[in-house]
Parts: C-alpha cells; structure tokens; sequence
C-alpha cells in the first residue's frame, strides 16, 4: 500500500506564496499522473493541477498563471507552487497519484491551506 504525504500547508496573507509536497511512501509505482485537488469549506473537491509522467501539465483556469506544479520522478513526489494567493484559494488541498494500466489511485490526507484578506 502506497502512502501520499502532503506538507507545506499554512496560514499566508492575500498576495503570499506557498510550496505544497506530496512524497509517496514507496517507489514501487511511478504513476502515470498526479494530481492536487483542493476542497473549500461547503465546496465539491476540485482539480487544480495536475502533471503526466512526461511533465504535461494541465491547470484548472482559476489558478493559471498563479500556481505551477512540478514533480521529481525519482522521488515520487509532486509539488505545487502557489503564488499570488488569495482568499479564494483557502481549502484543504489534496495530493493524488494515479495509474491507468493496471488502474490504481492514492489520495493523500490533504494539508490546509488558508489566505486572510
């Protein structure tokens, strides 16, 4: 069993940056592509970015041009790089990683992050 462990959450001001990790427990899968979620308050959970094994990258539209997300194939890890935060961007944000063939999916168990005005 593969474990995702997020980290870089935090409290910031309108306008600040945060790094988000995900590091996988095991390198046993490579993951055809991973993925950070985000979850507000009384929200559905959304897509915010997600990244192939070849490094295609796709961005919900909400966050292109502010966020960047990256991944260290070696490490099994992803990360997501947030700037120019704003209040709409406080949730719980998730990491998940994912394999089509065979199919297998792990979520992390989210780190908050939360932007005051």
């Amino acid at each position: 069993q593969v474990q995702l462990v997020e980290s870089g959450g935090g409290w910031v001001q309108a306008g600040e940056s945060l790094r988000l990790s995900c590091a996988a427990s095991s390198r046993t899968f490579s993951f055809d592509t991973m993925t950070w979620y985000r979850q507000a308050p009384g929200k559905q959970r959304e897509l915010v970015a997600a990244i192939s094994s070849g490094g295609v990258a796709n961005y919900a539209d909400s966050v292109k041009g502010r966020f960047t997300i990256s991944r260290d194939n070696a490490k099994i890890a992803v990360f997501l790089q947030m700037n120019g935060l704003g209040p709409e961007d406080t949730a719980v944000y998730y990491c998940n990683a994912q394999d089509v063939l065979p199919w297998r999916s792990y979520w992390g168990r989210g780190t908050q992050v939360t932007v005051s005005s």
